[in-house]
């Protein structure tokens, strides 16, 4: 199935960060953050350890004129922070849908970083999305609370598989009408 290709794609402010899109510049923290293991872990699509060349094409693909998803950099360089504290996006599916996926760098855990920035793509709602799925890993409750807190509900069980883990996990999926 063809999925639209999206090309603008809009930054995102709040008073703590601007959610924006990727740059060059972005490839050093991704990869340093990304590549840790307990984020790693967490997602689907990064192996740990990421192999050469990966996080560029990553990034390469974010900047892409045509694509099928949004990658934003949470940059928290408007209160004083650092440039890439995490990552988010949104990649387009059918009927004016989209997924979410985030992960948010080890030093700014447990900061509410994560439910600041899924609020902010919820409010802003870029792609004019009327539904935003997610899906958590089971063994990681904090995201699912991320979601939960976002008005997100939960819609079923399901499994994913992990690169970094090389194995199938089991998941949580939530939806969160616009």
């Amino acid at each position: 199935m063809e999925m639209e290709k999206i090309t603008l794609q809009p930054a995102v402010e709040t008073e703590r960060f601007v959610l924006r899109p990727l740059r060059k510049s972005d490839m050093g923290p991704i990869e340093l953050y990304g590549g840790d293991k307990r984020v790693a872990r967490m997602t689907t699509s990064i192996p740990h350890p990421v192999p050469p060349g990966m996080t560029e094409a990553f990034v390469t693909r974010a900047m892409a004129d045509e694509r099928d998803e949004h990658v934003w950099a949470m940059d928290g360089t408007i209160a004083g922070g650092s440039e890439l504290m995490g990552v988010i996006s949104l990649k387009a599916m059918d009927r004016e849908q989209s997924e979410v996926g985030y992960w948010v760098a080890p030093p700014y855990w447990n900061t509410g970083l994560a439910s600041d920035a899924v609020q902010a793509l919820v409010e802003a709602n870029p792609m004019g999305n009327t539904t935003m799925f997610a899906s958590v890993f089971q063994d990681n409750p904090a995201s699912a609370r991320v979601l939960t807190h976002c008005g997100f509900e939960y819609l079923g069980d399901a499994e994913s598989f992990s690169l970094a883990r090389d194995t199938t996990v089991p998941t949580w999926t939530y939806l969160r009408k616009l």
